[in-house]
């Protein structure tokens, strides 16, 4: 007996005003992401995008999870940790979420194939890491572009198998992560994604 799960969509918002206590202003630093995602299958994504650490600045979390057929737009502008203590959070989502079965099925002999990609911008704190496996077919087409002032990923990739995708944007090892992103789509899957970000800075941490 199958169970077809239905999509669980989580959302949180906090805005908290500045509070003015030292030393509580993050380094400065932005994050603009344009996404549109086709699945069916299953999903399990989650993204977290916050200006300032702690009980600073605004936090906001969004994510999707079981399986079915969704079809999702993201847009988002983030700024923060600025020294005049200018934060700002724009984002909108729009998606259509079904519950039914998934229309994918496996290859009869399993496949070994499988394609990776990991970049990192040290000196703007960015990363992003995508990965394929259990391919039956992939097409994708990603671009990247940066500078010791800029980073933008640019990833169209139309799969059917496993596709697992990340994340991450934080300027310094003191710095709060602006945004974290982490996918896993098996099934269907269309996605194309545009992250930008900018400043200098130093990042430390590993791709996800």
């Amino acid at each position: 007996m199958k169970l077809w799960l239905g999509f669980l969509i989580i959302s949180a918002f906090c805005i908290v005003a500045f509070s003015g206590i030292p030393g509580a202003r993050g380094v400065p630093q932005n994050l603009t992401e344009h996404s549109w995602i086709y699945n069916s299958g299953y999903s399990d994504d989650m993204r977290i995008y916050q200006t300032e650490s702690g009980f600073n600045g605004q936090k906001l979390v969004t994510g999707t999870r079981g399986t079915g057929t969704i079809s999702r737009t993201i847009n988002a502008q983030i700024y923060g940790g600025f020294p005049d203590g200018y934060d700002e959070t724009e984002m909108s989502e729009w998606g259509v979420y079904q519950n039914k079965p998934a229309t994918y099925s496996a290859p009869i002999t399993p496949s070994d194939l499988k394609n990776a990609l990991c970049s990192k911008n040290y000196e703007v704190g960015s990363q992003f890491s995508e990965s394929y496996s259990d391919l039956r077919d992939l097409i994708k087409d990603t671009s990247i572009s940066q500078t010791n002032e800029n980073s933008v990923y640019n990833v169209h990739s139309e799969v059917e198998g496993t596709a697992r995708v990340g994340g991450r944007v934080q300027k310094s090892a003191s710095s709060v992560p602006i945004y974290t992103m982490t996918g896993t789509y098996q099934g269907y899957t269309n996605m194309r994604m545009q992250l930008e970000s900018g400043n200098a800075s130093i990042m430390t941490l590993p791709c996800p």
